[in-house]
């Protein structure tokens, strides 16, 4: 192994550079496998799927192969273009190759998982096409459901559009022990919004710092004219501050369809992986909601809700009793309509005619007629410590991240992303605690507005403390307010307009440079991105 091996860094001014990794990653990257639990290769590359009747539309998706494992580990999607399910056990060995076929850089974030930075998908990490990169890692996240995506610096929103996403299913003792629905009861579901247009093919209005060239045809071999496109110039630009948004909603890949299920316990496994969509999801006939697990896997117990709120990358697990329905009722899980969305989405170029708010129905399901069973969640679900604010070494003074627009580019404390940047703020030391407050206030924004944004924070889960919103947006924060899930374990939360959210994270096992940003994909890859560091 060449100890100086050259990865393609793609550069905050779009300059393309290389630079060397270190050590630690070459001896990562140049392992056999040998000694591993699990070994995957996952292709990414071009594909076409028939998501609607008629001509199939070309996509971008994960190709997977198991090559060390127990053969439940690996789940191929069946019939969307998602990736693959992965599943593993807390303490295994991780070994996956990312082999590069599309026609342009890619690398992969594993989103939620605690991992040394040259496993977490930085895009100074990204590799060319043909390329591939080497992950391997010992899975150390409590049960949960985590999920992995591509991050290159500008295009990871085209690219998660294009169909880049899988789940990353992780279980351990604890969970074990619940004996929680399993099974064809286990039910994971990937909530997205696309537009197509006339030839079944994906349309992409996105922003990131290639912007113009997306009207030539960003997906190569296929996906030009008509397909996977916007109309560039002040569309693009427009997409890029406030987001892309979709007209059809598709569950795991697919457009959705009635899902029949047993008059008894299932546990379902909600993600959102939209671009830019927050959900505001309950049951349509107004049945609570039993939740059981948030980002970081379970919860203490069990809590009620009327509706959950669920913004870009967040999760939340749900304890579905379907014998509470009669036999043949058919339950339909919906957003609900709420104030505060992207609401000049659609009207400047972010996507069509559903805006962020509306409502609809995401996936309807079909009870069986077959006798119910008197199934309850456990009243116990796992052991998490109270959050200790005290434990923070900036407890008197919390680091104030004001997410800033200025001159039509996003940014954090109005400094945009840089490659290789951290300031003395986003500096941290290794083995402490700090509390963080994100402000979503409109400093610097155009015309006072003020869009809600999805923060989310590499290679960690951290504790959410306190909400606070103005007076300004206090009637549209009482549509969502009641549905946040804090409880427990997070790495991404939904901001507000006007709102201060504060959490508590520890900086524990891995120094290195880690990226914190927005998951509202076009905010983030047009400047909504920052790197914290960890020194040791």
């Amino acid at each position: 192994m060449n100890h100086q091996r050259r990865l393609l860094l793609l550069g905050s001014a779009g300059a393309v550079v290389t630079a060397s990794i270190g050590t630690s990653a070459l001896a990562a990257q140049g392992k056999a496998g040998a000694d591993v639990d699990v070994h995957i290769e996952l292709h990414a590359l071009p594909d076409q799927v028939s998501i609607r009747s008629g001509k199939p539309t070309q996509v971008w998706r994960y190709r997977s192969k198991l090559l060390r494992g127990e053969p439940h580990t690996l789940e191929a999607s069946a019939g969307g273009y998602l990736g693959p399910i992965i599943r593993v056990r807390r303490g295994q060995r991780i070994r996956i190759d990312l082999i590069n076929g599309l026609p342009e850089s890619t690398i992969i974030h594993w989103h939620g998982l605690h991992v040394p930075e040259e496993m977490d998908g930085h895009p100074r990490f990204a590799i060319a096409p043909g390329a591939r990169y080497v992950y391997e890692f010992k899975v150390d996240n409590r049960a949960g459901s985590y999920w992995f995506h591509p991050h290159p610096h500008g295009r990871t929103g085209k690219q998660v559009y294009a169909g880049l996403a899988g789940l990353f299913l992780v279980s351990d003792d604890e969970e074990a022990a619940l004996n929680l629905p399993s099974g064809a009861q286990d039910l994971p579901l990937v909530i997205q919004d696309r537009n197509f247009d006339a030839d079944n093919q994906f349309v992409y209005l996105g922003g990131g710092k290639d912007a113009p060239s997306q009207r030539r045809g960003m997906m190569g071999g296929g996906m030009m004219s008509g397909g996977m496109m916007g109309g560039g110039g002040m569309g693009s630009m427009m997409a890029g501050m406030m987001g892309v948004l979709g007209d059809q909603v598709l569950v795991n890949g697919s457009i959705p369809r009635q899902r029949e299920v047993e008059r008894r316990a299932h546990r379902l496994r909600l993600l959102n992986a939209s671009n830019t969509r927050t959900l505001k999801l309950a049951w349509s006939d107004q049945t609570p909601l039993t939740v059981i697990g948030s980002d970081g896997g379970l919860l203490a117990a069990p809590l009620q809700r009327d509706y959950v709120m669920l913004a870009p990358a967040e999760r939340v697990e749900l304890w579905v009793n379907f014998s509470r329905w009669a036999g043949a009722a058919e339950p339909t899980l919906r957003s609900l309509a709420f104030e505060g969305g992207i609401a000049m989405g659609s009207m400047m170029g972010g996507g069509g005619s559903l805006s962020d708010g509306a409502a609809f129905d995401v996936l309807r399901f079909k009870v069986s007629d077959g006798k119910g069973r008197d199934e309850s969640p456990p009243a116990r679900l796992s052991t998490i410590a109270k959050a200790e604010p005290l434990m923070a070494v900036n407890y008197a003074h919390p680091k104030v991240f004001e997410l800033t627009m200025g001159m039509m580019v996003w940014g954090i404390n109005g400094e945009s992303f840089d490659m290789l940047g951290a300031s003395e703020l986003e500096t941290v030391k290794l083995g402490t605690n700090e509390i963080w407050e994100f402000r979503n206030e409109g400093r610097g924004s155009m015309m006072g507005m003020v869009m809600p944004h999805s923060m989310h924070v590499h290679g960690l889960q951290f504790r959410v403390l306190t909400r606070s919103v103005s007076r300004k947006f206090s009637d549209e924060y009482d549509s969502v307010k009641a549905g946040f899930v804090d409880d427990g374990w997070k790495d991404t939360v939904l901001v507000m307009p006007g709102e201060r959210v504060r959490v508590l994270l520890r900086f524990a096992d891995f120094a290195g440079l880690f990226l914190y940003h927005c998951h509202m994909l076009e905010h983030e890859d047009t400047g909504l991105m920052r790197n914290y560091r960890v020194e040791a």
